[in-house]
């Protein structure tokens, strides 16, 4: 038993929280070393609105929602679209997620005490055909509890490692190197930095007050990807998605900036799908912002118009809710990097929930009346009132004209003509009176009536935009939010890292976001949702399971 440990795990979010339990449980000693505070273990994890990518669920079956591996897996493949000789592990990563997702992974977490919302969301809808994009049926399966909800029972399980003295923090250790002894990683090296009680997700302290060695027999990456970093969310921008942003906002805070991934790769790592990432376009910027240019996502439902910068309307399929990378690649082609949501009260109030734990009081606080009140109230959800009220990228109006002059006053640029907006929202509000509609848009509001949850809690009945009835007119200035990226370093399924050569680098895993959430990108291009935690969980379970096997 020499070293410092069995198994040194790098970073405290959830995949390496979940890694470090495993090792723990399997009686092995492990360090995790993160470079922020106590105060921020769980990571990205816990500022999430908590969803979980399930197939077959009981919460589904209640629902009547058919659902299946093969069309699941069908729903995957054709939304990953892996075209490229690296995808050999990203795709088998794929099919044994999605095989975790319709098997153990509910009631894995469920023996921990998770749980979950009864209402099962319907997330990237897609609206191509059955073998493209888009979950055919719903999937998104919110924690009760939200973010908080999915790191507690981890957390939990570390606290009693810590304990027994199988567990132990390095919080305030930043890494800066790897170290590799006749060819097998066994430790880390790097700096200590100064304690900083700053609050959870605002920038710390890099002050160094010391250096640190530890010496282990495997080492986990698991320190998360590079949102909080635009440089380098810039430098890996693909063409094929446009220019990057001149603007944009950070779904993640700033220390989620890549650094340990270039340490990582500097080590001899092979990073691969570098240019696949995951940006939202529905964001807002938080008008009481915890980390540099926080912004938070709008998780709309199907009926608010969406205009880009110049007026025009977004073509189908490109609705709210429907194809997230699809709608980025459009809206780059305009030659901006905004959009716009038209919608009203009625809309609003239904419709927009906030991603996010800290936006969702009532669900992350575990209030059954709170939560209740989502129906029932007259206004929108309280944080969403808020944002509407504070928040810089929303116009409220009466009328369209004073909305539309609103809207040009706060991007200053004048590009939206009255009566251009108006000649589609009133052509849309035509086909409102009948059930059956060539537009495409009020199709998806028919066809998501029909399934109950999105009835009771997530779509509007259907209306029309310019009826004063359901005002007052809302717009919604949307800017692109960034947030995940989607390849890493690649992985075998016990997520052991090959080196640049091909071969396994003896004694070094990566999980979670660091490793494209396995494999270096088992999401291909793009993600079905609810698919980035369960990402994290499935890869840290099999790095740690791995890690503490291989430790003997």
């Amino acid at each position: 038993m020499a070293g410092d440990a069995d198994v040194i795990v790098v970073g405290g979010g959830l995949a390496g929280l979940v890694a470090a339990t495993e090792v723990a449980d399997a009686c092995k000693r492990v360090v995790l070393v993160d470079q922020e505070g106590e105060q921020n273990l769980g990571g990205q994890a816990f500022w999430s609105f908590g969803g979980l990518f399930l197939v077959d669920s009981p919460e589904q079956r209640r629902l009547g929602i058919k659902d299946s591996y093969d069309l699941a897996l069908q729903d995957w493949m054709g939304s990953a679209g892996f075209d490229r000789d690296e995808d050999l592990w990203p795709k088998r990563w794929a099919q044994a997620y999605v095989a975790f997702a319709a098997g153990e992974k509910r009631g894995w977490l469920r023996a921990m005490g998770h749980r979950i919302f009864p209402v099962v969301g319907w997330a990237e809808r897609g609206g191509y055909d059955a073998m493209s994009h888009g979950n055919s049926v719903p999937r998104f399966h919110v924690s009760w509890g939200t973010g908080p909800g999915i790191v507690e029972p981890f957390e939990r399980r570390a606290r009693e490692a810590q304990a027994s003295g199988r567990l132990t923090f390095r919080f305030r250790h930043r890494v800066d190197a790897l170290t590799i002894t006749r060819g097998i990683v066994d430790g880390v090296s790097g700096s200590i930095l100064e304690p900083d009680n700053v609050e959870r997700g605002k920038s710390s302290s890099r002050k160094v007050t010391g250096d640190f060695t530890l010496k282990a027999q495997a080492v986990i990456v698991a320190s998360g990807g590079i949102g909080g970093n635009h440089d380098l969310v810039r430098q890996n921008w693909p063409k094929r998605l446009g220019d990057a942003p001149k603007n944009m906002i950070s779904g993640v805070p700033e220390h989620v900036d890549g650094r340990m991934i270039g340490i990582t790769e500097a080590a001899g790592a092979r990073l691969i799908n570098r240019d696949r990432m995951w940006h939202y376009v529905e964001g807002i910027k938080n008008w009481s912002p915890i980390w540099p240019r926080h912004g938070i996502r709008i998780l709309p439902g199907p009926s608010s118009m969406w205009f880009d910068a110049t007026g025009t309307r977004l073509p189908s399929p490109l609705f709210p809710g429907s194809d997230t990378l699809g709608q980025l690649q459009y809206i780059m082609g305009t030659g901006y990097d905004y959009s716009w949501f038209v919608l009203t009260q009625s809309i609003i109030k239904k419709e927009f929930a906030l991603s996010g734990s800290e936006q969702n009081p009532d669900l992350t606080g575990k209030s059954w009346l709170m939560t209740a009140r989502r129906a029932t109230n007259k206004g929108a959800p309280g944080p969403v009132e808020a944002f509407k009220t504070h928040g810089v990228d929303f116009v409220v109006r009466d009328n369209l004209a004073d909305l539309v002059t609103g809207m040009n006053s706060l991007n200053g640029d004048n590009l939206l003509k009255l009566e251009y907006l108006k000649a589609q929202i009133e052509a849309r509000d035509r086909e409102i009176d009948n059930a059956y509609v060539k537009d495409t848009q009020v199709m998806n509001i028919h066809n998501a009536r029909r399934y109950i949850g999105d009835r009771l809690i997530r779509t509007a009945k259907p209306h029309r935009i310019l009826d004063p009835a359901h005002g007052p007119l809302i717009a919604v200035k949307l800017n692109i939010l960034t947030r995940k990226t989607l390849g890493g370093f690649e992985t075998d399924l016990d997520s052991r890292v090959f080196d640049r050569d091909g071969r396994i680098m003896p004694g070094l895993y990566a999980a979670g976001e660091a490793a494209g959430f396995g494999g270096g990108g088992m999401h291909g291009y793009r993600s079905l949702e609810g698919t980035f935690l369960g990402g994290c969980l499935f890869s840290g379970r099999n790095a740690g399971r791995a890690a503490a096997k291989a430790a003997g």
